[in-house]
């Protein structure tokens, strides 16, 4: 386990000698203390980025090389599966199963950008006789990273691996509720052959370390994933320097079942949908819109399923609905399911907070049916597993609903009919949409939100271009 903070390829603590505790959500035990980071050790970290970046042996390192070192890290990584993912559970608080399959994404993510650092291409353009124009596509420059609690480790490979692959180089600001595995990825990063400078980590609070890292001059570009509140403060921030933002932001997302769906099926995706993770995913299924000829049925077998789902010690094999991440993220909420049965929710599964052994900040599965539009719990974005039930008559009510929100980062339709799904699809402001199914990712499928779900896309070659700029050469001939 590393506890200090990973800068010019030295492990260090930080400038003021501080530290913080960082805890156990299940056992509200304490693992340890990170060194905490701020903004001397920012400038420090940036320092070392732009001097790597700016050096003769990374700018003229081979793509193919930037390509290969991102291979072996996913090696390195996948070698250490089990450690990682350990970690990741111990001071996150999902099942360890959970935990296996984000390292297993990174891995995956790793390997997919490794084969695009070759691949990046100008264009020649048939401009004015008398030219030769063509395109190159550059590196950014040095890419501050900022990544939330939820998929702690997988998350930052969204940021980090294009970006090292375009070229940049990374400072990346773990969560401070979540930073065991960014630092020990240094560890991976160093053994795969990155040069001093290339990969850095810098724990600490966002209000000292992560907004150190957006007003740097030297940061040529911030890549944040968190709330829309904060991603709002991020734009204004950067702005002063004019740097490059990618946000992915907050969601509210609705799914959306159809009457003629297969309702068994639609069930078990709903409950995928909101309870995975612990409902801590920014692309749950929160808003469950049901058209009204299947509504009991649905509400009836959604509510059975969520008593079923009894919160658990996060390393037992068996568990399947682990510890929110804070006391103060249960309390939160909390106080959304105490606001949704004061607004005249009817709560039919769930609603408390619950330990296991006595200890630890676990919320029951909880779901809500009778939601109006206009209450809090269909509106705000709770980062829990708490479900709202919403009825609708028909498809054109089904797309209102859904588009009721200033959040627009994914959606779900569950239905048999085909030309009504591709419809729907296209009628939903969302920047992805599944289709009976919920929550599938992949490496090569951009991913991000309109609306106040942000701007900007992770993952696919679509990611690439938020670490890249583009310049034209004219040649007169």
């Amino acid at each position: 386990m590393r506890t200090d903070l990973y800068i010019g390829g030295a492990w260090t603590p930080a400038s003021s000698g501080g530290r913080f505790p960082v805890g156990n959500p299940a056992t509200e035990e304490v693992i340890c203390e990170v060194a905490d980071g701020a903004a001397e050790d920012v400038d420090r970290a940036v320092a070392a980025a732009h001097a790597c970046f700016e050096s003769d042996g990374w700018r003229r390192l081979a793509p193919r090389q930037r390509g290969a070192m991102l291979g072996r890290a996913a090696d390195i990584l996948e070698s250490r599966l089990d450690e990682f993912a350990r970690l990741e559970t111990l001071h996150n608080g999902k099942p360890l199963f959970e935990s296996k399959i984000d390292v297993a994404m990174t891995v995956e993510t790793l390997r997919y950008y490794a084969g695009w650092a070759d691949k990046i291409t100008g264009d020649t353009l048939p401009v004015a006789p008398g030219f030769f124009t063509y395109t190159l596509k550059e590196p950014v420059g040095v890419v501050g990273a900022i990544v939330p609690w939820n998929f702690p480790l997988n998350l930052a490979s969204w940021k980090v691996a294009p970006a090292l692959a375009a070229g940049c180089t990374v400072v990346l600001k773990p969560a401070s509720e979540t930073p065991l595995t960014a630092l020990l990825f240094a560890e991976v990063a160093e053994a795969a052959g990155f040069p001093a400078g290339a990969f850095n980590v810098v724990a600490g609070g966002g209000r000292t370390a992560g907004a150190a890292l957006v007003r740097h001059p030297d940061v040529d570009k911030i890549a944040f994933t968190g709330s829309t509140e904060v991603g709002r403060t991020i734009m204004r921030d950067a702005a002063d320097t004019v740097k490059r933002v990618t946000l992915e932001l907050g969601g509210k997302s609705p799914n959306i079942i159809f009457a003629d769906a297969d309702v068994a099926q639609a069930v078990r995706g709903a409950q995928t949908a909101i309870f995975y993770g612990k409902g801590e995913v920014c692309a749950a299924g929160s808003r469950l819109l049901v058209e009204r000829k299947v509504h009991d049925q649905v509400v009836e077998d959604l509510a059975a399923r969520a008593k079923k789902l009894v919160p658990g010690d996060p390393f037992d094999r068996n568990t399947r609905l682990g510890a929110v991440v804070s006391a103060r993220q249960q309390a939160t909420v909390l106080s959304y399911i105490e606001k949704g049965k004061a607004e005249g929710a009817e709560l039919v599964a769930g609603g408390n907070g619950a330990k296991v052994n006595g200890k630890g900040f676990f919320v029951e599965a909880t779901v809500f049916d009778r939601v109006r539009p206009d209450m809090t719990i269909a509106r705000e974005e709770i980062f829990g597993p708490v479900l709202a039930v919403l009825a609708f008559d028909d498809v054109e009510e089904g797309i209102r609903l859904a588009n009721q929100s200033m959040y627009g980062l994914a959606a779900g339709i569950w239905t048999k009919d085909i030309q009504k799904a591709h419809r729907v699809a296209r009628a939903i402001r969302a920047g992805t949409v599944w289709i009976n199914t919920y929550n599938f990712y992949d490496s090569a499928a951009p991913f991000g939100g309109y609306k106040a779900s942000g701007f900007g896309r992770e993952l696919g070659r679509e990611a690439l271009d938020g670490y890249l700029e583009t310049k034209s050469v004219w040649v007169a001939l």
